[in-house]
């Protein structure tokens, strides 16, 4: 089973990793085919998120396809090839440290701990005293990696090159910037509601913070960032179709000028370059 099981993984990690058109990262492909996800799912059957349905059985081979699968319901886990896509775009370097909100039962936290390495940092936040509670078992052979059960929003830890959001955000916490390294990144879903947002990519440069929008995508609310007001003109700026024209992150006292494309609560995206 286990020969079986790592020739499957084997397999998937090359899949997931072309999909997401980095076919040559080596660390990425390395590290999905390390971790097995099929221990961060719980027992099988599972139900593959795309279209509901329930796996023929408990057969672990089953769960190493790039598709979602639910944790529990209405927790649905993101497509693999997604995160590495996301994870490719953070260019995390082994001995760095990653703060992980919405770890869920830790599967890519734990992808996380292997780009890091033994010598890096990854600190993980689930809201969820469950999840959290079986990531914390689920990533007992991590020892670099903390998981606390409680919400990212607030939290500081020490100073990290990379904020990794796996939640949707209509107003950005401030925190997520001031913890990080010089030219450090934050990988953060732009949502508004239940409806289609993106993914952003911030990094801090010298004299401010560059940004682009990676991919279109929804992601389950990130608790504690949702604002009813920031979600209607989210959605409207979304309609406008000019989420890809995004080129900086703007901070009050900095007023928006005619390049935002949308402001939220002291910060704004604007598209111009820094």
């Amino acid at each position: 089973m286990v020969d079986r099981l790592s020739d499957f993984r084997s397999i998937y990690a090359q899949m997931v990793v072309a999909r997401a058109g980095h076919p040559n990262h080596e660390p990425l492909r390395r590290a999905f085919a390390t971790v097995e996800r099929h221990r961060f799912l719980g027992p099988g059957p599972w139900t593959v998120n795309e279209n509901g349905a329930a796996t023929p059985s408990d057969d672990p081979a089953l769960v190493y396809q790039d598709v979602g699968i639910g944790l529990a319901p209405g927790v649905p886990t993101g497509l693999p090839s997604l995160h590495a896509a996301l994870l490719a775009a953070a260019r995390i370097e082994p001995g760095g440290a990653v703060m992980h909100v919405g770890a869920g039962a830790g599967y890519y936290t734990a992808i996380l701990a292997e780009l890091v390495g033994s010598r890096g940092r990854v600190y993980a936040y689930e809201i969820d005293d469950r999840l959290a509670a079986r990531a914390r078992a689920n990533l007992a052979p991590w020892h670099w990696v903390t998981i606390e059960a409680r919400s990212g929003v607030c939290a500081a830890p020490a100073t990290v090159d990379l904020v990794y959001i796996n939640a949707g955000v209509q107003q950005m916490p401030r925190v997520w910037l001031d913890t990080l390294a010089a030219r450090g990144r934050v990988l953060f879903p732009l949502v508004p509601g239940d409806g289609e947002g993106a993914v952003f990519h911030v990094w801090r440069e010298r004299g401010g913070y560059s940004a682009e929008a990676l991919m279109r995508a929804r992601f389950i609310p990130c608790i504690g960032t949702q604002d009813e007001t920031a979600r209607q003109r989210l959605a409207e700026a979304f309609r406008s179709g000019a989420c890809e024209a995004v080129r900086s992150l703007r901070l009050a006292p900095e007023p928006p000028d005619a390049t935002a494309w949308f402001v939220g609560d002291g910060w704004w995206l604007s598209m111009a370059h820094r």
